[in-house]
């Protein structure tokens, strides 16, 4: 039997998983990523739940706790930088046993790939300019390289995803903006307070720093959608963050001073993909081209334990793969359904609306390691839906 072709669009933190997986499955797997270069830094991200058990088994864990970011705490502050509240990370991590991880996102990505490189082919700097598809396979042209054939195509490129585009239909029929952005910027060792993320609130707003190989500040704020928003702009986005931020006290000031001069700046929509069917097909979505949840960091978590359950039924049934994509839409839906149901809620903790909501989110911060001592007993009395789908998965 021929040795099955897939080929992965996005070298981030789906498409590396999937590509380690697979090769372990047999096929030969191509990835193509349009950056020139992986990342070697980027906002920290989590690496919790079923995650953890994908990376134990690749055998990574031990590179992530090296790159761990070892935050300790967040410290909420006033205009004048004057605490108001605090939460002890590391004493909630300790009472609900957790063994999760937070690590830049460049670092989770680059610590990924390498496990999979030796097994993999890569094609950096390109991406894929048209897909057309048959029932024996799926013909792909390239921006760069000679169009090739493959046996199926998995895209893991994102909430802007290519694949998705050109598989399924353009991105305003599946993305929805959750009335937030976001944007962070790298300090270059700027970013103080040691081991401390420091966040501070004005209604609607959210200014954090977060210490992170050497600072990053993230900006979060409430807004309408902006009907001429464009993704590529960063002259657009530099506009309108000091729009939102024109009369924020503590640090934004010296922080927009940055942003202005700064080469290296993301921003986008906090945003929700939701695609009916995950596949069409030989093409499937991974990741958040298929069920984004951005901003609270789950998304790294979903997209590893997404391209691990893939990867399992596609070697199940390397020769159906209509059933394979089915299967893996059933069992990953249980994770990510409940997630994008929650983004309301947390945006109301990290960015309240009113002074109001802001005063009883700092009061609550008194009370959260109470709630996570009695989710630590809870945990030890009856297991949660995550770690049955853990057990199951693994």
């Amino acid at each position: 039997m021929n040795q099955r072709t897939v080929l992965i669009s996005g070298a981030g933190i789906a498409g590396p998983t999937l590509a380690y997986w697979l090769a372990r499955h047999g096929f030969h797997v191509t990835v193509v990523e349009r950056a020139a270069a992986l990342r070697s830094s980027g906002s920290p991200v989590d690496v919790r739940g079923p995650a953890v058990g994908v990376a134990d088994r690749m055998g990574v864990m031990p590179r992530l706790r090296e790159a761990a970011t070892r935050v300790t705490g967040i410290t909420l502050v006033d205009g004048r930088g004057r605490r108001v509240g605090r939460v002890d990370t590391r004493a909630l991590r300790r009472a609900t046993g957790s063994r999760e991880v937070e690590i830049p996102r460049g670092d989770l990505a680059t610590i990924l790939f390498e496990a999979a490189r030796d097994d993999v082919e890569l094609l950096l700097g390109d991406s894929i300019a048209t897909l057309s598809q048959d029932p024996e396979g799926v013909d792909v042209t390239f921006e760069r390289a000679a169009p090739r054939r493959f046996d199926l195509v998995v895209g893991a490129d994102g909430l802007h995803s290519t694949v998705r585009r050109l598989a399924f239909g353009p991105e305003q029929d599946f993305v929805r903006h959750m009335g937030l952005y976001v944007a962070t910027l790298p300090l270059d060792g700027s970013a103080g307070h040691g081991q401390e993320m420091v966040m501070y609130n004005t209604p609607g707003r959210a200014v954090a720093v977060h210490p992170s190989h050497g600072g990053v500040a993230a900006f979060m704020y409430r807004s309408p959608q902006v009907p001429d928003f464009r993704h590529g702009d960063v002259e657009q986005h530099k506009r309108l963050l000091a729009a939102a931020y024109a009369s924020a006290a503590w640090r934004v000031p010296e922080l927009l001073a940055r942003v202005r001069e700064a080469d290296e700046l993301y921003f986008d929509s906090v945003s929700k993909a939701t695609v009916r069917q995950w596949w069409n097909g030989r093409v499937a979505l991974l990741g958040d081209a298929s069920s984004c949840v951005s901003l609270f960091g789950d998304g790294s978590t979903l997209a590893m334990a997404g391209a691990f359950t893939l990867a399992a039924e596609m070697g199940a049934a390397p020769d159906d793969h209509e059933s394979a994509f089915r299967r893996y839409q059933t069992r990953h839906s249980v994770l990510t359904e409940p997630k994008q149901q929650n983004v309301t809620r947390g945006a109301a903790l990290l960015i309240p609306a009113t002074w109001r909501g802001i005063a009883a989110r700092n009061l609550a911060t008194r009370l959260w390691p109470l709630a996570a001592a009695a989710g630590w007993a809870g945990r030890r009395l009856t297991p949660r839906r995550d770690d049955v789908a853990d057990a199951q998965a693994l």
